[in-house]
């Protein structure tokens, strides 16, 4: 799976995340307990997701990155 959609589908989540508790406060849902944590649990899942998202993203961008460097005969070599 890309890592695109990692990052989509955990920013969908977090927004589910901090809605639920909004139409809680506003008294459009009725606030449980059961509700309280699924949303909680909704957001911090999301947040994860999101973040393996944007980690896979640069892992490969790094990779793509180095490789195309070599190709070009570029290579990095701290001096000591």
């Amino acid at each position: 799976m890309k890592p695109i959609y990692f990052i989509l589908i955990g920013l969908f989540l977090v927004l589910l995340g901090v809605f639920i508790p909004l139409l809680m406060v506003i008294n459009v849902v009725e606030s449980t307990l059961f509700l309280g944590f699924s949303s909680y649990i909704v957001s911090i899942i999301g947040l994860f997701l999101g973040m393996w998202g944007a980690f896979s993203y640069v892992r490969i961008e790094r990779i793509k990155h180095k490789k195309k460097n070599e190709e070009e005969g570029y290579s990095y070599k701290p001096q000591r």
